[in-house]
């Protein structure tokens, strides 16, 4: 009888930044049952098992695991992965060990753009409804290419094709919902998060409906597809050296949360975030800030002063001279990018900025970091047009439909402030004009 374990696994996320929370998992599972190589991102076991896990973040990357084989194969977040990739890595699923199994798993939500649309394909029978032999969930169906196309076979018997034997290979699919993760069913905060989604990712995310669709709102500031392509770019882009800007949405005390999001050019570096309770004072969320930063010098840093923000904002002053006191609520001359719309406060100019931003058409190609939370943050806002210009619901009405504070982005909001279309901070202080522009964000 074949093996169920793999005896050699390697486990896959598209990106490091991912894949660090695979491995912390790993070591709270594994404890002391397997030697761990952090250099080498694997675990070796005492009966001869080993765990490779691995990032695959370009298409060049893949060839790095070419000649390497696994009888394992694991994919974690399919969708986020090229076709590409995923066919040539299986292509080392082996083993030379007639006793034990070989395959390949993938975990993954639907799609969230075109690009992830492959595993749709790939998994037709389960997935599309238009597929004319539809198969019921972990049903057995078989595949094989033969003269260079895909094709489904009636069972897995070998194939004369020519003076070539070719043997297809089984195919299945498992849909899970939230409910069906023991791990997660019961945690609500998390979710709050999905079900704090636009549509169609509440459907995607909390139900696992591959087939969920729906209209954008009219009145949501930033579309859902431009943020979730942002967030794809930021898969396929390499961090910048140079820290550009810094965004802080202070805490202390309280159920809200404090967030500060680092800006390398036109690329959101992963959130650094800690709850209220860990910021009891200004000092402590000026020492969280400076921990982060960690002798980094950005060249702008923005802080939401309302409310509490100040004592933080008063704790950084003396030792970042670019950091900048915002106020929502203060006036602002910001117009959007076709000079129409009017902006009735800082509020409403930092929403409408990293809308412009992210606009595929003649934004700043700007690449945020993954997260259903970044998502639900940022799209979650509405907006009106009254006689003195744009103006962004409150925060607290966010905060009573979506069931929390959406704090990771306020602080991206906050980072892509100045630094984008429009005024870049670079021109500002080539003008001379750096008081004027800070007195009015002040």
């Amino acid at each position: 009888m074949a093996s169920e374990l793999g005896k050699h696994s390697a486990i896959f996320r598209r990106v490091y930044p991912n894949l660090k929370e695979l491995m912390r998992y790993a070591r709270e599972v594994i404890k002391d049952s397997a030697h761990e190589n952090k250099s080498e991102k694997t675990w070796e076991f005492s009966n001869g098992r080993s765990i490779e896990f691995g990032a695959v973040q370009f298409e060049t990357d893949k060839t790095d695991w070419q000649g390497r084989p696994h009888d394992h194969k694991l994919f974690d977040e399919i969708t986020e992965f090229e076709e590409s990739i995923y066919v040539f890595i299986c292509a080392w699923n082996r083993t030379t060990d007639p006793g034990q199994r070989v395959r390949v798993v993938c975990t993954g939500n639907p799609p969230i753009d075109e690009k992830g649309n492959w595993v749709i394909k790939r998994w037709a029978p389960w997935l599309d409804d238009k597929h004319p032999n539809p198969a019921k969930p972990g049903e057995l169906r078989w595949y094989a290419t033969i003269n260079g196309e895909e094709r489904e076979c009636k069972n897995g018997e070998p194939i004369c094709n020519g003076d070539e034997t070719i043997y297809p290979i089984s195919r299945t699919f498992i849909p899970a919902k939230l409910d069906d993760n023991p791990f997660l069913a019961g945690d609500n905060r998390y979710r709050s998060i999905l079900q704090s989604l636009p549509e169609p990712l509440r459907s995607q995310m909390l139900y696992g409906d591959f087939r969920a669709s729906s209209s954008p709102d009219p009145w949501q500031i930033i579309p859902t597809e431009w943020v979730l392509d942002a967030q794809r770019r930021w898969l396929e882009t390499e961090k910048p050296k140079h820290l550009t800007a810094v965004g802080i949405d202070p805490a202390r005390g309280g159920l809200d949360n404090m967030s500060i999001a680092k800006r390398y050019d036109s690329y959101f570096d992963d959130l650094a975030f800690r709850p209220g309770a860990a910021v009891p004072t200004g000092p402590i969320g000026a020492e969280f800030v400076r921990q982060e930063l960690n002798g980094e010098e950005p060249e702008i840093m923005n802080i939401d002063i309302g409310g509490i923000g100040s004592s933080v904002y008063d704790s950084l002053h003396d030792q970042y001279p670019g950091i900048t006191a915002i106020n929502a609520a203060s006036a602002s001359e910001y117009r959007d990018k076709s000079g129409k719309l009017k902006m009735r406060n800082m509020r409403a100019e930092y929403y409408w900025r990293m809308r412009d931003s992210l606009d595929p058409n003649g934004g700043d190609n700007v690449s945020l970091p993954p997260g259903n939370e970044v998502v639900a943050d940022l799209c979650s806002a509405k907006y009106k047009v009254t006689v003195s210009g744009v103006l962004v619901e409150e925060k607290a009405e966010i905060k009573k439909r979506i069931g929390r504070s959406p704090d990771k982005g306020e602080s991206l909001l906050l980072a892509n402030l100045i630094t984008n279309s429009g005024s870049s901070w670079d021109d500002v202080r080539d003008l001379g004009k750096v008081d004027e522009f800070e007195s009015r964000w002040k």
